[in-house]
């Protein structure tokens, strides 16, 4: 019932949306002598922010066709280079491109956004390494014929898109990802896999949630699995490809990061309508364009969800050394030649200080040489992989950390 709700209030919005569209241009025509008058330009900017907020979002495109490289504008080429049911592998490569850049896989976040969230990630460095993404699929379009999708086949699918790629590769991994990639490491040191990272790189990851917890934190831990199990757990409906499949929608999980910091997309809103109202339309498309990567959301398998509340946020599987992958227990202490950089935001409040870090103290037999640390000042969770900050001051450290262990 939960979903067919949604899908209502999703075609009622979509048909208000379409409404208000057709209002505000009718507001804002010159043809029309209202449109002269400080109401008409009131009535129109509002209704364009309310077609934009209660219109539907698809999965965006990358869309990265160009990046300047050594003061000059290269076309990128993007391929799809390995096809799972789960989730795809993406290639991208600037042109001219020196010879032996290095090879990097991007592990974007299974949680509720598609890869493209980590787009300024991607295009930042594709200026200097081969880039490769995982390309998780909206589970609600994978058939039950697929199977199921778990935190094991999530490192299955790390090792498989590794071993394409080749031995050299290294990995940066965006938040949640941080605990399998970091799990995958530690197996593949273990087998001695000529695949396995030259480094990873950890992005505001939940290693070790005890560290500083977050409202995020709190609520998996306030709640026993049962809980979430009955309240978040719906099944997709018949109009997808993934009928009869139970998952955590993506319209939930959207829903509780909006109402943790209700207050300022609020304000982002008001903002985004003084700036229509004003003549602004680079400022006004540039909140636009955020929130349609935003607001466009994907479904996750739920026994991908469950196992992940259990073992990341309610047992710490990982830090208590009790983390387990197909019956074996992970061993970080297996990991002796992968090199580790943790990064975390000072303000980020979905990852708070100390859970990523927790990795380095996790690895007792890495040198320290091939451990770092960074703290980036003033930057919050998504200001880790994007914006201005991530662009010029935190890519650069990663850059040159995969440069001193290639």
């Amino acid at each position: 019932m939960l979903y067919h709700a949604y899908e209502l209030q999703r075609s009622w919005l979509e048909g208000a949306s379409a409404w208000a569209s057709i209002g505000s241009e009718m507001a804002t025509n010159p043809a029309n002598p209202l449109s002269y008058t400080g109401w008409g330009s009131i009535a129109g900017s509002a209704l364009e922010v309310f077609a934009h907020a209660s219109a539907g979002h698809g999965k965006p495109a990358f869309g990265i066709e160009s990046v300047t490289g050594d003061g000059t504008v290269d076309p990128v080429c993007e391929a799809t280079v390995l096809f799972r049911p789960f989730g795809n592998l993406k290639y991208f490569k600037r042109d001219n491109l020196p010879e032996g850049a290095p090879k990097l896989l991007i592990v974007a976040p299974m949680s509720g956004h598609h890869a493209t969230l980590l787009r300024g990630t991607v295009e930042r460095m594709v200026e200097s390494c081969e880039v490769y993404v995982t390309d998780w699929l909206d589970a609600r379009d994978v058939p039950l014929t697929d199977g199921s999708f778990d935190l094991d086949d999530y490192i299955d699918y790390l090792v498989a898109f590794l071993d394409h790629i080749g031995p050299g590769t290294h990995m940066l991994a965006v938040c949640q990802p941080s605990v399998p990639a970091l799990a995958a490491t530690a197996i593949m040191n273990r087998d001695d896999h000529p695949a396995r990272p030259a480094s990873l790189t950890m992005m505001g990851g939940p290693i070790d949630t005890r560290e500083s917890p977050t409202t995020v934190n709190d609520l998996a831990m306030d709640r026993p699995l049962s809980w979430f199990r009955r309240t978040v757990i719906a099944t997709v409906p018949s109009n997808y490809a993934g009928a009869g499949r139970k998952v955590y929608p993506g319209f939930l999980q959207l829903a509780g990061f909006l109402s943790m910091n209700l207050g300022s997309h609020i304000q982002s809103h008001y903002e985004m309508y003084k700036h229509i109202r004003e003549g602004d339309d680079e400022s006004a498309q540039a909140t636009k364009d955020f929130y349609d990567e935003y607001r466009s959301v994907c479904d996750m398998t739920a026994e991908f969800y469950l196992q992940t509340v259990e073992e990341v946020f309610q047992k710490h599987s990982l830090p208590e050394g009790e983390f387990m992958h197909r019956g074996k227990r992970i061993d970080l202490g297996d990991i002796t030649d992968t090199a580790i950089l943790a990064i975390e935001g000072e303000r980020d409040d979905i990852s708070g200080l100390g859970q990523t870090k927790a990795a380095l103290k996790l690895t007792p037999n890495l040198p320290d040489a091939k451990k770092k640390y960074h703290m980036a000042p003033n930057v919050g969770h998504y200001g880790i992989f994007n914006g201005s900050k991530w662009r010029t001051k935190i890519a650069p450290v990663v850059e040159d950390f995969i440069a001193a262990n290639g």
